[in-house]
């Protein structure tokens, strides 16, 4: 068992985090699949796949929302039970993952409640018409049901990889995607049940990853156990880890804002089709954003493990590897985009016009994508250090500082197409924050590594003298 933990702190770390990286890519890509095939299907309903499409695409701030709490508990209790295991600290490490079970149980029903009471409020907020609120409500209706599946999945997956368990994570998500691709065409086509078939899908979906992910943290081959004693909700264990999960919840809760703020003005300038087109857009942001989280992923418990046990070199080669990796893939993306935009929009709808319109909005949407590498890799390393200030900056900037008053100020400055000045508002805001994300890096990250290299100066002068008067 110890082997199994320190496995971490004394592989070689190009072949550590490729390890760790492949299974956590894949389980994001596979993890895309629960968001997109939904669409992909619903979007090429005969006569009414536009607006079906554009109905669910309204219901992505709700999802956003439920994604964002289970990331605010899991994404923060991870990496702290990581940094844990790295200072030898197993029980305390378990304390962490109880509280952030029950926190997460809480929240679900939480959620639920809300969902099923003001969804169809919310969802005309979020900028559903009157043509496509029937198809979003319908939607959401049922999706709610699954909340609890949804938070469990996400947020204690997270602790699977933390550990080491790569693939295992990989296998939670596999699970669920592979079900839902099968269901979703016998439900919406097979028994008519239109986009409540989809939610239904998903759901079943989530709730056989959900099975498997508690059974593996409750069964022998995990290192760290949900126990019975750990799950009352202890608050100097469970707010340290929502403070550090604060910046990825941000970050995800913030999506739902943007899509409202998005929605309006698109709804607003360009009609039902600019909103319909927004909804490719966000589901192709997503090709690039999830495998980024991915790499990001497979670099956390290395990361943090190695700044829990003050090995600075490895947290610097592996950030390194990080920061390439991630580069490498986001210029790859934005070039086949900028060459091949009618391709995704293509996957989504059917309808000529639609696709027409969406092909040049993806150019201008993803005018920024190849330097993203950057803002995933940097912001992903802060989360990994236990850096919660530092995180919720990142997020904060290139969301609410930059973001969403750029797609009010963009159409006032481009009057002549204001409804492209909105989704120009995405890359100005992206190249902006990756600036300030970069420098305020550069500046923490020298810190924390000093602060590495000083600790364990001082543990091996300890240890040094020890043995001397042994």
């Amino acid at each position: 068992m110890n082997e199994n933990k320190q496995f971490l702190g004394t592989e070689p770390v190009g072949r550590l985090l490729f390890k760790l990286a492949i299974p956590t890519v894949a389980a994001q890509l596979i993890n895309m699949l629960y968001n997109i095939v939904d669409r992909i299907y619903i979007g090429h309903i005969p006569d009414t796949g536009a607006a079906a499409l554009t109905g669910v695409g309204v219901c992505m701030p709700l999802i956003l929302i439920i994604s964002a709490f289970a990331a605010l508990i899991g994404y923060g209790g991870a990496p702290r039970a990581s940094i844990s295991m790295g200072k030898q600290k197993t029980e305390e490490a378990e304390h962490i993952l109880g509280n952030c079970f029950m926190a997460q149980i809480i929240i679900s029903v939480i959620l639920t409640a809300v969902l099923l009471c003001w969804n169809q409020d919310l969802l005309l907020a979020f900028g559903a018409s009157s043509n496509t609120i029937g198809y979003a409500v319908s939607y959401m209706n049922i999706y709610a049901l699954g909340t609890v599946f949804v938070q469990l999945t996400l947020g204690m997956n997270s602790f699977i990889t933390a550990q080491g368990f790569a693939k295992t994570g990989m296998l939670s998500v596999l699970i669920g995607a592979v079900t839902n691709i099968i269901l979703d065409p016998v439900f919406i086509f097979g028994f008519g049940m239109g986009v409540r078939g989809a939610a239904l899908a998903t759901i079943i979906s989530q709730a056989l990853s959900c099975i498997w992910v508690v059974s593996f943290l409750c069964g022998e081959k995990t290192i760290l156990k949900i126990r019975v004693k750990n799950l009352k909700l202890v608050s100097s264990v469970i707010f340290p880890c929502m403070a550090l999960g604060a910046s990825t919840f941000v970050m995800q809760a913030s999506e739902s804002i943007i899509s409202v703020c998005f929605n309006s003005s698109l709804l607003k300038y360009g009609g039902d089709i600019a909103v319909g087109a927004m909804t490719i857009l966000t589901s192709v942001m997503q090709f690039a954003m999830l495998p980024l989280q991915g790499l990001g992923q497979g670099a956390q418990p290395i990361i943090s493990y190695n700044f829990g046990s003050n090995n600075a070199d490895r947290v610097k080669a592996t950030f390194r590897l990080l920061l390439q990796c991630s580069l490498c893939y986001s210029a790859v993306l934005w070039v086949v985009i900028m060459l091949f935009p009618q391709l995704f929009a293509a996957m989504f709808t059917s309808d000529p016009e639609l696709t027409e319109f969406t092909k040049t909005a993806l150019r201008i949407y993803m005018g920024s994508l190849f330097l993203f590498g950057i803002q995933v890799a940097c912001q992903m390393t802060f989360t990994a250090l236990g850096k919660a200030v530092e995180s919720i900056a990142v997020a904060v900037t290139r969301k609410f500082i930059l973001l969403i008053p750029l797609i009010y100020i963009m159409p006032l400055i481009l009057k002549e197409n204001r409804t492209i000045a909105v989704y120009l508002a995405e890359p100005v805001a992206d190249f902006a924050a990756v600036i300030f994300t970069s420098v305020l890096f550069a500046l923490r990250f020298k810190k924390a590594l000093a602060a590495m290299y000083s600790r364990s100066t001082k543990k091996a002068a300890v240890t040094s003298g020890q043995t001397a008067a042994e």
